[in-house]
């Protein structure tokens, strides 16, 4: 009698491992950034430091440099492939692994122009995968992921993307 570990595996022999869809794609979604972009980001950023200065809150102007610093650095440097892979006993990041059971469930959204896959996971931490592919390939990866993990339609943006949205609407760093 199958136990409850073995439910997803019922298609394949116990101990075969069978790979369903592979890929590499960035690690991260990526959008060239032009100079107007930098420049009122630093600007932002100067005004900022002008109204933490004169309030004497020095090492939250620390903080404020290094945010910027970072957001920068992620700006400027495009990311590495990844090699992606999803099997029978779960998905593969590199040298990362994560069984279905760590898994929760999945759905698709566009950021930066780029098609990217959110895995949810059941721990806190990372709470979310989030996967690059090219665009050719998403039926092949849903058809992947679909009898292992849920498909959600439609996710009800949380709190922190709504206001994301709002302040790239109304206050855009570069013109489109």
């Amino acid at each position: 009698m199958p136990s409850e570990d073995t439910k997803h595996h019922k298609d394949y022999p116990h101990n075969e491992v069978v790979t369903h869809a592979e890929w590499k794609s960035a690690g991260r979604p990526f959008k060239q950034r032009t100079k107007q972009f930098y420049l009122t980001a630093l600007l932002i950023m100067l005004l900022v430091e002008v109204i933490l200065f004169l309030f004497s809150q020095y090492l939250l102007m620390a903080v404020v440099v290094s945010l910027v610093f970072v957001a920068f650095a992620l700006n400027s440097v495009p990311p590495k492939d990844f090699s992606y892979r999803v099997s029978s006993e779960g998905i593969m990041i590199e040298d990362k692994f994560f069984l279905w059971q760590e898994l929760y469930d999945f759905y698709f959204r566009e950021k930066e122009g780029v098609e990217t896959i959110h895995i949810r996971t059941e721990s806190y931490i990372p709470g979310e995968l989030i996967l690059t592919f090219p665009k050719d390939e998403r039926e092949k990866i849903k058809k992947a992921l679909l009898p292992y993990l849920p498909f959600r339609e439609y996710v009800k943006p949380t709190f922190m993307d709504k206001s994301a949205d709002w302040l790239s609407k109304n206050f855009p760093l570069e013109k489109k």
